[in-house]
């Protein structure tokens, strides 16, 4: 928790307050959606919260205090502050004390332009002054460029030639500030908070091909995924188009994806159900999915719940390598190594790949041993096999 907002429904002060904490965590968003609806605010897109007090470690905010805000924008704004340094977070409080902000959609635009700013609050060491001014002008230098700068004279050209502006942040300094206008008021610039499984831009099948979109960080809830939807302003994901950006998926799997044909609502549960795997347990989906050719998310989802049904032997790929890890390293058999060369490890390799109708392939080699047949399984065929039941939607 960085912040906490106390939030009051302004047209119904009779209705109480809730103080929520932001950032707001991942699986708190839903019952955090559920504490505002008894005061009837927290709506997707509307501002109806109306913030009587802000807490924690960013004062200026306070400036925000008795104004409104949408839910999700006092989120996104705690999101982008949670990643400010110490310096950062002068610069932020300064500007927004210098510029006298009060709306939520100016201090989200201030956090993308704010470490143009040079906010001081020591004026005793003006080496360093000036070496903090220097690199907020140029956005960042190399070592060779600072190697032998005059960063006093620096300090004294700024101290001399420039106007601050005396805040209880520090004396802040615009440089020629201009303020961001990357918030339009309704689409979130794309900002990935946490590592997430797959990022997806949505928009309208029927917007301009410059119309603002928005950017979902799946897994998430169907309450946020709903939420996402209202903002991007659509009644129906078939109004939707998406666009991979990027993702933590084994590439193979972003390989088999279409997402001409994939639904936002089968992209998200297949994340959810690829989140929990570890990292050799995603590397064996990936080594599965070259094994089974999957055509849509969905099936994708069925292999990575039913991981178990299938043997994975990564690095492997000749009928000798096979038969060399069977023998010597899979724990079936003793082995004396002694015997190493009055053994046939090909030949044995390769009946086993034959009785198990396995695969070689850039992974290593794979084998299905479920009682369904791979069609059925890929199917989502609800009889029982070997492994746990299949759950699908």
């Amino acid at each position: 928790m960085m912040i906490q907002a106390v939030l009051s429904n302004r047209q119904h002060p009779e209705y109480g307050v809730v103080t929520i904490p932001f950032p707001i965590k991942n699986e708190d968003y839903d019952q955090t959606v559920e504490l505002l609806e008894p005061l009837e605010i927290g709506d997707a897109v509307k501002r109806d919260c109306c913030v009587e007090e802000i807490r924690g470690d960013f004062p200026a905010l306070k400036q925000l205090e008795q104004s409104e805000a949408n839910l999700d924008e006092l989120d996104y704004l705690a999101k982008r502050l949670d990643s400010f340094d110490d310096y950062e977070k002068t610069e932020f409080q300064g500007m927004a004390s210098r510029l006298d902000l009060l709306g939520i959609d100016e201090f989200i635009n201030l956090t993308f332009c704010c470490q143009e700013a040079t906010v001081v609050t020591d004026f005793n060491n003006l080496e360093s002054l000036g070496r903090r001014h220097y690199l907020t002008l140029g956005g960042g230098a190399s070592m060779e460029e600072m190697q032998g700068k005059d960063f006093r004279s620096v300090a004294l050209a700024l101290l001399d030639g420039e106007v601050g502006r005396v805040t209880p942040y520090g004396v802040a300094y615009d440089n020629g500030f201009e303020m961001s206008q990357l918030y339009d008021g309704r689409n979130f610039p794309e900002y990935c908070y946490e590592d997430c499984i797959m990022e997806v831009e949505m928009s309208s099948r029927y917007a301009s091909a410059d119309s603002p979109a928005t950017y979902l960080y799946l897994p998430i809830t169907q309450i946020r995924q709903a939420r996402a939807l209202a903002r991007a302003g659509g009644n129906f994901y078939e109004e939707m188009c998406l666009r991979f950006l990027e993702s933590g998926l084994p590439e193979e799997v972003e390989a088999a994806l279409n997402f001409d044909n994939e639904s936002l609502t089968d992209l998200n549960e297949m994340c959810h159900t690829i989140q929990p795997l570890n990292q050799a347990e995603r590397e064996k989906l990936g080594a599965v999915v070259l094994f089974t050719r999957p055509e849509q998310a969905s099936q994708i989802t069925t292999l990575a719940k039913e991981l178990e049904q299938f043997d994975y032997v990564p690095k492997v790929r000749t009928p000798e390598e096979y038969g060399k890890y069977m023998i010597m390293d899979s724990g079936h058999y003793e082995y004396d190594e002694n015997l190493a060369g009055y053994i046939d490890f090909a030949k044995y390799g390769k009946e086993h790949v034959e009785n198990e109708q396995g695969q070689f392939n850039d992974r290593g080699y794979v084998s299905y041993h479920g009682t369904l047949s791979l069609d059925e399984l890929m199917q989502g065929d609800p009889a029982q096999n070997m492994g746990p039941q299949l759950k699908m939607e």
